[in-house]
């Protein structure tokens, strides 16, 4: 018995110590994908290109395939655009572009609206190239999408972000 014990403890030690390796490999490996934001004069030099004349559409198009009822969304165009540079982000590089706020207020599964919340999308080329406050940021770039819209003259009513 004392045997299966020990063999036990010591497969679980030793799967313990392989996952902690495995995450802290993760870990690295994130660190140094993250990029180094740029210096002042790297973000004035930065092409923004033409001001996009239709940006509530290119928006639009790209809010609708991450949104649970893209036809029961209200969408609000509240800044922008406006030249800006994404200081932070958690998926991806830094963006830039033209900056653009909007609030949205989808349905979640249940059907029921879930509450405005804002997004900061930034076009480049007639597409949105980053965005802070989508689904796949909910929780870090809520916060970042409320201090960008302030950035762009908008301030977001204060919801704990």
């Amino acid at each position: 018995m004392q045997r299966a014990g020990r063999a036990l403890r010591n497969a679980l030690r030793d799967r313990f110590a392989i996952g902690a390796f495995a995450g802290t490999l993760i870990a690295l490996a994130l660190l140094a994908a993250c990029s180094q934001p740029l210096t002042r004069e790297q973000i004035a030099a930065l092409d923004y290109g033409p001001r996009p004349q239709d940006y509530e559409k290119i928006v639009r198009e790209y809010l609708t395939p991450r949104l649970s009822e893209p036809d029961f969304a209200l969408i609000e165009f509240k800044a922008g655009p406006a030249p800006l540079y994404q200081t932070h982000t958690v998926v991806g590089e830094r963006g830039y572009g033209w900056a653009v706020c909007v609030m949205v207020n989808d349905k979640d599964p249940r059907g029921v609206y879930e509450g405005n919340y804002p997004v900061v999308a930034y076009i480049r080329a007639g597409r949105v190239v980053a965005a802070n406050g989508g689904a796949l940021e909910r929780a870090a770039g809520l916060r970042y999408a409320h201090a960008e819209c302030g950035q762009l003259g908008y301030e977001v009513p204060d919801r704990r972000f």
